[in-house]
């Protein structure tokens, strides 16, 4: 029996380094990085998004190990560790940066990113329409390397992202 190879998925759902924390605590995730994706402008800094002329989104990219956790996982816990009803804002952070956004790697990753929106939906999960985009992933370009595990490097407890109940 052959091991599958690590997998890719890229989220964007506010401030990346709550987002960060969050998936790095799953099990199965391998490693996540925070960074840009999504916008014009090839290896940006932190301070050209936050100017909101990039078009980019403060993002995380998931490595996962898929015999360990899956994509659904994944789609699931994006979901319910922020506000996907509230375009380019999470909490007191407002700017197209901010926007909550599936960048998809495979035709498999669109589809199950589409149910999950709709399965919530359906279920009246959220008392506003759900805005995030599904998109096909682009070049994702990691932050400074000051931006890389920030909670952790400090010493202090995920705050940034915003719990929608």
């Amino acid at each position: 029996m052959t091991s599958r190879e690590p997998e890719k998925a890229t989220f964007a759902a506010g401030c990346f380094w709550g987002v960060e924390s969050m998936f790095r605590a799953i099990p199965g995730v391998v490693d996540a990085i925070v960074g840009y994706t999504g916008g014009r402008t090839a290896n940006p800094t932190y301070e050209q998004v936050c100017s909101g002329r990039t078009g980019h989104a403060e993002a995380v990219e998931v490595t996962f190990d898929p015999e360990r956790v899956d994509y659904p996982t994944l789609l699931r816990v994006f979901f319910e560790n922020h506000d996907p009803t509230t375009p380019n804002r999470q909490g007191p952070d407002v700017g197209e940066q901010y926007r909550s956004a599936v960048f998809t790697h495979t035709p498999e990753q669109d589809r199950l990113a589409r149910e999950a929106v709709a399965a919530l939906t359906e279920a009246k999960r959220f008392r506003r329409p759900i805005v995030t985009q599904i998109v096909p992933a682009v070049p994702f370009y990691p932050a400074e390397e000051y931006h890389q595990r920030y909670f952790e490097k400090r010493g202090i407890a995920p705050t940034c992202h915003v719990m929608p109940h």
